[in-house]
């Protein structure tokens, strides 16, 4: 290699990064834009995922009304967001009360919001419950409650501002759902469940209200990790599945999820997996070669149960 290539590699690397970051701040500037005046409703909007999408759609001029079961800390965030704004750009949120468990106390909140503006042009369903447990140690009712958190909670409250989305031809509506929507995992049937029928309802709906104008759209991480914890050291361990899940994974941060439904909302992307090439992979293997997928999950469970015993 001469001396002129190994001068023009870095200064095109250079160009490279410095082109990709500023399409990347072009794209955020228009992502903003495209939410400004527009009433977004988030909820759970006191989790960390919840927190971080009120941050975003405050700052690009959204009109928030923001749902969750703590008035405290709906308070907390409002006061939070409130301080780190500019007055002349943003809008005060507004805050109602919303337990998505709570099925019969849906339909008199969803009245409470549409009362806010008169409308909704951006719904966030980001409330979410889970559980880890094998399915013979779980109770009839926390299987019910855990599909009324992530399944008929969101759809109910769905149901009750799509006429006014309907009546207006205009509307978005974003499931923030899970992997676990597409691959069902271990240990975690219930939630698993509720994510896929979660999906379902989404994916049919999108069809049915496509010709009014509304955009469904979902999004799906392998799974959203705390602020304060970091990614533990990848290390090959006897339980496969926790490996190739867990550890390879590493999840994403709410920040960069946050991010990605703003880029959603303004491009009106239908679909989002949030995953690295391991899970993503497992997908296509679940898919076209599940003979191979289902002996790797049932070596993992059989690891678990050999580790279990190595400890007793």
């Amino acid at each position: 290699m001469g001396f002129t290539s190994v001068f023009i590699l870095p200064v095109l690397v250079v160009l490279v990064a410095g082109m990709y970051y500023l399409y990347n701040e072009i794209v955020k500037f228009m992502s903003k834009s495209v939410v400004r005046n527009k009433v977004v409703v988030i909820t759970d909007a006191v989790s960390g995922l919840g927190k971080e999408c009120s941050r975003v759609f405050h700052m690009g001029g959204a009109r928030l009304i923001l749902c969750g079961k703590s008035w405290e800390k709906l308070e907390a965030l409002y006061d939070a967001l409130n301080s780190v704004a500019d007055p002349s750009v943003t809008f005060t949120p507004k805050l109602v009360l919303l337990d998505l468990s709570d099925i019969n106390g849906i339909p008199e909140v969803t009245r409470e919001i549409l009362e806010c503006y008169g409308c909704v042009d951006v719904l966030i369903s980001n409330a979410s419950m889970k559980v880890k447990a094998p399915v013979q140690t779980l109770s009839l009712e926390m299987d019910k409650k855990i599909m009324d958190t992530n399944y008929f909670g969101p759809i109910t409250l769905t149901k009750g501002l799509l006429p006014s989305m309907t009546s207006r031809r205009t509307g978005h509506l974003v499931l923030v759902n899970s992997i676990q929507g597409k691959l069902a995992m271990p240990f975690r049937t219930a939630y698993a469940a509720s994510k896929h029928a979660a999906q379902a309802f989404f994916d049919c709906l999108r069809a049915e209200v496509e010709e009014y104008g509304i955009s469904v759209s979902t999004i799906s991480p392998t799974f959203i990790r705390s602020y304060h914890l970091q990614p533990e050291q990848a290390n090959w361990e006897k339980n496969i599945w926790k490996f190739f899940f867990r550890k390879l994974s590493h999840g994403v941060h709410p920040v960069e999820v946050a991010d990605e439904i703003l880029r959603t909302v303004s491009r009106k992307k239908k679909e989002v997996l949030m995953a690295n090439p391991v899970p993503r992979a497992a997908l296509y293997i679940r898919s076209f070669f599940p003979g191979l997928f289902f002996a790797v999950v049932a070596a993992g469970v059989k690891d678990v149960t050999l580790v279990e015993e190595e400890k007793q």
